[in-house]
């Protein structure tokens, strides 16, 4: 059985509730995701994505007004924004299971969570990843070898 933990990625990054959405905004465009696990130390409490932080912006209206954006953003926290009911996976649970929890959820991570501790991601980038290797969620099915008829003339 292929396991989360097989796939996952290991050093998460992560923000804390009471981060800026400046700062959570800044390390996911440097670091190129798109959801990232909030944290109290190690035990996740959430996850905000990048559409949480782009809904949390002032509209277009204030397009050229970036010191009053720049202000708000930092003025406005993580936890204001974040989702509190996160779905998480064990790094022992089947990648099947948590291919499907994503797709059914149609989210893009999972945090994956040992005794109560952040311990990885997995996102629908490794799950691609995954499927690039070629290696197949279930065992290939058992054929039964027929014996070669000879050859009629």
């Amino acid at each position: 059985m292929i396991k989360v933990s097989d796939w996952m990625s290991r050093g998460v990054l992560a923000v804390e509730p009471f981060d800026s959405i400046a700062v959570a905004r800044q390390i996911m465009a440097k670091h190129r995701v798109n959801q990232m696990p909030v944290v109290e130390g190690e035990k996740l409490v959430g996850i905000v994505t990048d559409r949480d932080i782009r809904d949390a912006y002032p509209t277009s209206i204030m397009i050229n007004r970036a010191k009053e954006i720049d202000e708000f953003a930092e003025s406005h926290t993580v936890e204001e924004f974040m989702s509190y009911n996160v779905m998480s996976v064990r790094p022992q649970s089947p990648l099947a299971a948590a291919v499907k929890l994503l797709r059914r959820q149609r989210i893009g991570a999972l945090p994956v969570v040992e005794k109560g501790k952040l311990v990885g991601i997995i996102t629908r980038s490794d799950v691609l990843d995954f499927v690039l290797s070629g290696q197949s969620l279930t065992p290939a099915p058992h054929r039964k070898l027929r014996r070669k008829q000879p050859a009629r003339h």
